[in-house]
């Protein structure tokens, strides 16, 4: 049986062949054209992380816990980059972050997680802390620590193991998301999110005012750590894509990242049922006071966001790419954007998942968002599919919408 370092080296190994293929640059290339608002073509992602068994736990080789990790990531974007043909990018180093803890809010979130009859735990419910108005007042300020000793051992460790091969770089955050209604539904559960704008605004206005101030506490703190790292690379920012743009970093950027030099994910779709006057003035201002140190926004997940677009842009000017849910009316948020925002299309995941996929409706869908969209700067990003039948399908959908993109 192959040691964990010989199983480590030769993954590395494919890694860098894998980056290597002339076609990763020039799909930075177009990324950035995308993200700099003037893209050449539709680009294309069929997000697989959320698969179930992409990279089934029986294929792992290494017995460490920590190169088991590593194994399951360098194999599964391996995997990607062999058979889907989207436009993902590999690049040639292996980033790893900075060991860093929060104290909490005070209370305990819990969560329950169901197994289904094929073993899956997807569904799951959460056990809100915050059961009435004066229970916000148990919420305390959060505080930050960094374990550089930690952080740099593991790197070292990795370094040593298949850094000559695949160069191993301990560096900041990429990924910053902000989701503060998301933190807002868990705190205090959906039905009091719904009926405390009328019943209990202060208790609203608590817990967003706390959420906001936690959120740039804690950028503030990874900035002036220098635990923060440049996100304008193949980073997927926001539930997009690759954050190539020359936008990024700012003019005065002299290496060392700050949060103006980079990405931030803002997102809301805890609050799809409250309506977008109500959303505008009890949330939006608290949610545009986390995202403003930043230098652009992708905004949005699963939520629709045609009926408050106007009110989101106004308050988050840097907006640079929205999501396009299957909620979200297609032809009037395309021309309220125009070429103005990266039109981020989501479709919807059912068609492509279980025993068989729906290949027509397929098709329709991505025939309609290239008419809706046609004069946008489009993305088609495919995620949360969980469960499918066979991966040639990935390959086969990325394929059709190429086709219909006129590649």
């Amino acid at each position: 049986m192959a040691s964990d370092r010989e199983v480590l080296r030769r993954l590395a190994s494919r890694w860098m062949e894998v980056a290597a293929q002339p076609v990763m640059p020039e799909r930075a290339r177009l990324w950035g054209a995308l993200k700099d608002l003037h893209g050449e073509r539709p680009m294309v992602l069929f997000e697989t992380w959320s698969l179930e068994n992409y990279v089934d736990g029986s294929e792992l080789e290494c017995t460490d816990p920590q190169w088991r990790g590593i194994e399951w990531h360098m194999r599964h974007v391996i995997r990607h980059a062999e058979e889907v043909g989207d436009d993902m990018v590999v690049e040639p180093v292996w980033r790893m972050g900075w060991h860093v803890q929060g104290t909490g809010y005070g209370v305990e979130i819990h969560s329950e997680h169901a197994t289904d009859s094929q073993g899956g735990s997807v569904g799951y419910r959460y056990k809100h802390p915050i059961a009435t108005p004066g229970d916000v007042a148990r919420l305390v300020p959060q505080s930050w620590s960094v374990d550089r000793d930690a952080s740099e051992r593991s790197a070292a460790r990795a370094d040593d193991l298949f850094g000559d091969i695949l160069p191993v770089s301990l560096c900041g955050a990429t990924s910053i998301h902000a989701g503060l209604t998301g933190d807002c539904f868990r705190l205090i559960g959906n039905d009091n999110l719904l009926t405390w704008v009328y019943d209990a605004p202060e208790a609203v206005e608590q817990v967003m005012a706390y959420l906001a101030d936690d959120r740039i506490r804690h950028h503030a703190f990874l900035e002036q750590e220098g635990l923060l790292a440049l996100n304008n690379n193949t980073t997927h920012v926001g539930s997009g894509s690759p954050g190539y743009t020359s936008a990024l970093p700012a003019a005065d950027y002299a290496g060392r990242a700050r949060r103006k030099d980079m990405w931030i994910w803002m997102e809301s779709q805890e609050t799809t049922a409250i309506s977008p006057r109500m959303f505008a003035s009890r949330f939006l201002p608290h949610m545009a006071r986390a995202a403003e140190p930043f230098g652009l926004v992708y905004y949005g997940c699963c939520e629709p966001v045609h009926d408050r677009w106007e009110a989101i842009r106004a308050a988050m000017p840097q907006v640079r790419a929205v999501s396009v849910s299957p909620w979200c009316d297609m032809p009037l948020l395309a021309g309220k954007i125009g070429r103005e925002v990266v039109f981020s299309r989501k479709p919807t995941p059912a068609p492509i998942s279980g025993p068989s996929p729906d290949w027509e409706v397929l098709e329709a869908d991505a025939r309609a968002t290239l008419a809706a969209a046609s004069g946008c700067n489009l993305e088609f990003v495919f995620r949360d599919v969980y469960r499918i039948g066979d991966r040639q399908r990935l390959a086969q959908w990325v394929a059709m919408v190429r086709r219909l993109s006129g590649e």
